[in-house]
């Protein structure tokens, strides 16, 4: 089938899609080159209609120029007679390009190009540098204007300040807002890493805090219940509780009642520092997060730290038993092995990935089930 204007054009935009980032990043754009065969009709297909085969050449005839190059064959048939006809699209420049794929792509093009030229332009071509740039290329087309002029500053300002000893939200960029550098983090130290060598910002970190409730009166420090604090400063606490409940999601800490002995923590995210806590590893530690690819994933974490967590709720049988309440996993189907996983554990990881990808949330189990349970695995503490 002879080729159209309209899937030359959705050609030419899955290369700029494919090739953009290299060109913009290495300034090479004026070396691309995309060449497509028009696979004009046969005599045969001419003769069948000859509509839609001038229609075609017509096409063809309007867009060539304006670096648009068509190249053309001629063709001595014996019923159709003399024809020239389009055979070969040539498009020279990524500009190019990116104008026949249309507005939108010719517009993201430009927009890539120019912030590229403008970052190496400000921060050097080194090969680091430009390597990096067609990596995130990608996120620094989506940046809005302003956000890419406080990319600038920023890089900036931490080149000349390289040891700062600033807190994330102390860097004093005008028009910046304190969290920008925390939403945009994991951008700058990429580009940041590649220009300097350095993989640190320079930027003090703030310490890490981990919420606790102490559910036994007699363990609470000054009557605290609810605490939320840096993990060095609780780890000093001279308590001792005989089991400590971690909980991926924090309703289901609040929701637990005042219990001897019994410390509960909040361990949503995959980095528990549970380990960081000698009253916790002296303690027998319940582990009950979703039964899902990140609950199994925290789970597996917490192990590989050195805390030998019991789960609850946790195997293939419980997954199964709430079927109803399963709902599908936005992060898609979990196929992984985790060495620390019990088989029970594994089945069940398993079953989910077999199902396409679900995840039944602790807070949906029936509490009065599921407080027995805790409390089941807690008195085997003794």
């Amino acid at each position: 089938m002879p080729v159209g204007l309209a899937e030359a054009r959705a050609k030419a935009a899955k290369v700029v899609a494919r090739d953009s980032r290299e060109w913009a990043a290495r300034a090479d754009s004026d070396n691309a080159v995309l060449s497509i065969p028009l696979k004009p009709p046969t005599e045969a297909a001419v003769l069948a209609d000859p509509r839609a085969a001038s229609d075609w050449a017509d096409a063809w005839r309007s867009a060539d120029g304006d670096g648009v190059h068509v190249e053309r064959v001629l063709r001595n048939w014996p019923s159709a007679g003399r024809q020239e006809l389009p055979e070969r699209l040539v498009l020279q420049t990524a500009d190019v390009i990116a104008r026949f794929a249309g507005r939108d792509v010719h517009r993201d093009w430009v927009r890539l190009r120019d912030r590229a030229a403008t970052l190496r332009g400000r921060f050097g071509d080194g090969e680091e540098f430009v390597a990096m740039l067609q990596r995130r290329g990608g996120a620094i087309s989506r940046l809005a204007d302003t956000d890419f002029g406080l990319l600038l500053d920023v890089l900036g300002w931490l080149l000349l300040h390289p040891a700062s000893g600033y807190r994330l939200r102390q860097v004093p960029i005008p028009g910046m807002h304190t969290k920008w550098l925390g939403a945009h983090r994991a951008l700058v130290e990429s580009l940041f890493a590649s220009i300097s060598g350095e993989q640190d910002l320079g930027l003090v970190p703030s310490p890490a805090t981990l919420r606790v409730r102490i559910l036994d009166p007699a363990l609470r420090p000054g009557g605290l219940t609810d605490v939320s604090a840096p993990v060095d400063e609780l780890a000093m606490l001279t308590f001792q509780p005989r089991a400590v409940i971690v909980c991926e999601n924090l309703e289901s800490v609040l929701a637990l009642p005042d219990w001897p002995g019994v410390v509960a923590v909040h361990g949503g995210g995959y980095a528990v520092p549970l380990s960081r806590l000698p009253w916790a590893l002296a303690a027998r530690v319940v582990y009950w997060g979703d039964l899902d690819a990140d609950g199994f994933a925290i789970l597996h974490r917490l192990r590989s730290h050195g805390v030998d967590a019991v789960s609850v709720l946790m195997g293939e049988d419980a997954l199964l038993a709430y079927r109803d309440l399963w709902v599908p996993d936005p992060n898609g189907v979990a196929t992984r092995m985790l060495p620390t996983l019990t088989a029970q554990e594994q089945a069940a990881l398993d079953r989910i990935a077999a199902e396409g990808g679900v995840r039944l949330e602790q807070e949906r189990l029936p509490w009065p089930m599921a407080l027995d349970a805790l409390r089941e695995a807690v008195e085997l503490a003794g």
